[in-house]
């Protein structure tokens, strides 16, 4: 199973907007490297929906449940299909990301515009403890 980190404006989509529609596809993301990313979810790859802005704070728990394919807008791009799970319990914030040893080498504190990040086993398991949330 892989594990994402998925950013959004929340004033564009948030997650109350994610958990409203019940599904979405996640596009709109135009970066090569996240696309990149974008292309390497399978489903059933877990996501966490982190909140950009003002908010600055990973806020809920997604599941990929279609495989990437290609944008209807543009073929270059790839899309995805997700569904909420749970809201975290406690928000994380970027500061508490930055603070957290998992995160010392990631592309979330690395390269701030990324909007796609991979996370690895380690760096999920301290989001979620982080986020007193579990699963």
């Amino acid at each position: 199973m892989g594990y994402f980190l998925l950013k959004t404006e929340p004033s564009t989509y948030s997650w109350a907007d994610l958990v409203k529609a019940g599904r979405a596809t996640w596009d709109g993301v135009t970066n090569p490297a996240a696309v990149a990313n974008i292309r390497k979810a399978k489903v059933g790859d877990q996501v966490v929906i982190y909140h950009t802005g003002d908010e600055k704070a990973a806020v809920g728990v997604a599941e990929v449940v279609k495989a990437p394919y290609e944008d209807a807008k543009n073929a270059k791009l790839s899309v995805f299909d997700l569904e909420p799970r749970v809201p975290l319990v406690q928000p994380v914030t970027l500061a508490q990301i930055k603070a957290s040893p998992a995160f010392a080498d990631s592309p979330l504190v690395k390269i701030g515009r990324l909007s796609v990040v991979p996370l690895d086993t380690t760096q999920w398991k301290a989001l979620l403890a982080l986020a007193r949330t579990k699963l």
